[in-house]
């Protein structure tokens, strides 16, 4: 590989400064290798909707010193209630009542202790994205535009990472345009931070309202204003896109009255300052690299919020990637062929996990909110272990994908 006239070092090109990005370029900083990492964005982003933790994340997070940095914000107060429009609630099941006991965090306190961890030499670009890239088998050439000064750079690296989320730039200059790779779900989310705890409710109280096709969580923490997740499933995307947000969250959930809880997660979505608002997209490729190119995250697989092992597995990919490239740290392709071949298992797993996990999210109908309802049920019967095991989320652990 060729290595930078000045620092000796081979350099790689990180797109994207999101959790899978960052771990990415933190455990080839750690190799010796030289990143510079772009971000679309003119700044870092703060905060962020809630984000669980599993043991394939924990895992990585330790051996990468961040999980102390990362914290946990549950505690011994949380509960989880199913609530209907009027009001009424009963104990009921959520993410903190998973197997696994995942850490619930926001995605800024991940981001946070990963940004945090980055030594100061680590050269990032904001307002920069690459509009073209070229390789040979000796390096890629990237064009990058300053979209703050609108000028243009061309600068050559060893291996390009694109983690750069769902639609990925990275991933429409090398390997085609997003239609040949996403696989529509058919649902929509929204979410943002509630400005407190409900009335009635602590932060601490986490609320599941699952009704036919539409859902809302309220994410419940110890030491933070609660985050709301809006979801629901529609025929035509589009539609829901060419209005403001709040009127097609509005819109999905009626036409019966909101009630007081609904209400108040209207209110306070509206009045966000940051708020997520997407369709539910997978993205399904028969191969995340192509020569010096590699993609990450949500830009190569993305396993959506339903899986709830997102963030885990981006952190785990970037992690596994540094691995294998120092076990061929002069056989680039064998190094990336590696990898892809240990992880794809374990993402395959997940994908499928997703369309299972959906309907505990959001019964996609009537009769599945019916089933849906009794499995909360029995979640606090003698038969909770046998569900517990039903809902694990992938059937691979960290030493899968992992260990050497």
């Amino acid at each position: 590989m060729m290595k930078h006239a000045t620092t000796g070092r081979r350099r790689v090109l990180v797109v994207g400064l999101g959790i899978s990005g960052i771990t990415t370029a933190l455990r080839l900083q750690r190799l010796g290798w030289e990143p510079v990492i772009l971000e679309r964005a003119a700044g870092r982003r703060r905060g962020g909707y809630a984000v669980a933790l599993f043991g394939t994340g924990v895992a990585s997070a330790t051996r990468l010193g961040v999980l102390d940095a990362v914290g946990n914000r549950l505690g011994p107060p949380i509960r989880t209630f199913e609530v209907d429009r009027s009001g009424r609630r009963r104990e009921g099941m959520g993410v903190p009542d998973l197997p696994g006991g995942p850490r619930l965090v926001l995605r800024g306190d991940i981001e946070n202790a990963l940004f945090s961890a980055l030594p100061p030499a680590v050269e990032i670009r904001f307002a920069t994205s690459p509009v073209a890239i070229d390789q040979d088998e000796h390096g890629v050439d990237v064009t990058m535009l300053d979209a703050a000064t609108g000028a243009t750079a061309r600068e050559r690296f060893d291996l390009v990472i694109g983690a750069d989320g769902l639609r990925s730039t990275v991933r429409r200059l090398v390997f085609g345009p997003h239609a040949a790779f996403l696989r529509p779900m058919h649902y929509m989310i929204g979410a943002c931070v509630l400005r407190g705890a409900l009335d009635g409710h602590a932060t601490s109280d986490g609320l599941v309202m699952a009704e036919a096709g539409r859902s809302a969580w309220v994410f419940p923490f110890v030491d933070h204003a609660p985050t709301v997740l809006f979801s629901y499933r529609v025929e035509d995307v589009a539609a829901q896109l060419r209005r403001p947000a709040i009127e097609s969250v509005r819109a999905a959930f009626g036409p019966a009255p909101a009630g007081p809880i609904l209400s108040r997660l209207f209110a306070d979505y509206a009045a966000a300052d940051e708020r997520l608002f997407d369709s539910v997209e997978q993205v399904c490729m028969d191969r995340w690299h192509r020569g010096r190119v590699v993609l990450l995250g949500d830009a190569a697989w993305c396993l959506t919020l339903y899986s709830g092992m997102g963030a885990s597995t981006g952190m785990a990919g970037g992690e596994l990637l540094g691995d294998m490239l120092a076990r061929h740290p002069d056989d680039l392709p064998r190094a990336l062929a590696a990898w892809e071949a240990k992880l794809r298992p374990f993402v395959v797993s997940l994908q499928r996990s997703a369309t299972t996990m959906r309907q505990f999210f959001t019964p996609s109908g009537e009769l599945p909110r019916l089933l849906r309802a009794a499995f909360v049920r029995l979640s606090s019967s003698p038969l909770a272990p046998v569900l517990q095991r039903l809902l694990r989320p992938g059937g691979l652990t960290e030493r899968d994908i992992v260990a050497a």
